[in-house]
């Protein structure tokens, strides 16, 4: 679709496009649940100079799924994102190389006492990729803290829940308690170990940087949500 508008404004938390509201895909109101989200995602439709490209409004994308796919039914939501606390990535660690084992110790370990202290649980942290069941209390307390979150929250969440593979990480991110960068390389920590050692294919470096985006955009998302 090509542009058609001159002037976004935004009234009562809707985008308006030359004073009429914008819609979802799905013909909802697009309304948002703060200024500072609602300023945002009127500044991508401003940015649009001759065709809408959906890639390049995530907020936008992010807010249709909110009010259309995740506020119908927030709990199911919840739970389909809170089954990552049952394989957490950070709970699956590499048996050698030595720097490598040192490497996810340095860096993941913290994070899951991020998670002990904040949630008061304990995690099963086992080597290799066989499936290890996390303690029944764990996964409760860490899906009750996801359900916590609204609609908006949970579209924010989604992407870096899905990138990451890491509940923790996630939850640390909406908790303003990791920065979304350092976020992400924990979660790819093990790639990014691989491409410093051999280096990396210029596809394998593309594919990580939109992966980046997506998780970035994500975090942007709840720091809206969280703003004034």
């Amino acid at each position: 679709m090509k542009r058609f508008w001159k002037d976004v404004t935004v009234q009562d938390r809707g985008i308006r496009l030359d004073g009429k509201p914008v819609r979802t895909p799905g013909r909802l109101p697009l309304i948002l649940p703060n200024d500072a989200l609602a300023q945002a995602v009127a500044d991508e439709w401003r940015s649009v100079e001759s065709e809408i490209k959906p890639h390049e409004m995530p907020l936008t994308g992010l807010s249709n799924a909110a009010i259309e796919r995740i506020a119908p039914d927030t709990a199911t939501y919840a739970a389909g994102l809170a089954v990552y606390g049952e394989t957490d990535l950070l709970c699956y660690r590499a048996d050698a190389p030595p720097p490598l084992v040192e490497r996810q110790e340095a860096v993941w370990n913290p994070l899951l006492d991020w998670a002990r202290q904040r949630y008061d649980i304990a995690f099963t942290v086992t080597t290799g990729v066989i499936h290890t069941p996390q303690p029944p209390e764990t996964v409760a307390r860490l899906s009750t803290a996801v359900a916590a979150h609204d609609a908006f929250e949970l579209a924010a969440l989604s992407p870096i829940v899905t990138i990451g593979g890491s509940l923790v990480i996630a939850l640390m991110i909406a908790d303003n308690a990791i920065d979304p960068d350092a976020a992400f390389d924990a979660c790819h920590l093990d790639e990014l170990w691989q491409a410093e050692l051999w280096g990396e294919e210029w596809m394998a470096a593309d594919t990580r940087a939109a992966h980046r985006a997506d998780f970035v955009v994500g975090a942007k998302l709840l720091a809206l949500l969280r703003a004034a």
